[in-house]
């Protein structure tokens, strides 16, 4: 019966991508101006043999000082966690929201870590209401058509 227990583990979180560019360096890095900064975040689950999920948290940076790259950087931060005899209505919740709270703070730490080595002042990702970030885009998805249909008119 130990065999149909609902099971979820975390089997490993790991860097799985970094990098830094600074394209306009170092003429850039003389700039007084304070840059403006754009942050995108996203997640992605991934199947990897049964009962064995990736997750992966990718946060994207780009710092701009007028229209010229400060710096770019993107950080994936990704666990492996273990899921089993968990129905699919209540897994997809656990890979969307409880997963990416679990690998996020390594993320936040390791791109602050990141750009304070790139010379710059660490960016410091706000915390992140991963809940009401999975209802937007389970929402998304339940508002677009499905395969091979179009949008009525005026919806993209």
């Amino acid at each position: 019966m130990a065999e149909q227990d609902p099971t979820f583990n975390i089997q490993r979180v790991y860097l799985k991508d970094a990098s830094l560019e600074q394209p306009n360096s170092p003429a850039i890095l003389l700039e007084q101006e304070k840059p403006s900064i754009e942050i995108n975040l996203g997640i992605s689950a991934e199947n990897i043999s049964e009962g064995v999920f990736e997750v992966c948290v990718t946060a994207t940076v780009h710092a701009k000082v007028q229209e010229k790259s400060l710096f770019l950087c993107e950080c994936k931060q990704a666990g492996i966690f273990e899921i089993r005899n968990i129905p699919d209505d209540q897994r997809e919740p656990l890979l969307g929201v409880a997963c990416p709270q679990i690998v996020y703070p390594y993320l936040r730490g390791n791109l602050a870590d990141l750009t304070q080595r790139g010379g710059f002042a660490p960016v410091h990702l706000t915390e992140v209401n991963f809940q009401s970030m999975y209802e937007q885009q389970k929402a998304r998805r339940q508002a677009q058509p499905p395969a091979g249909e179009s949008a009525p008119e005026g919806v993209q």
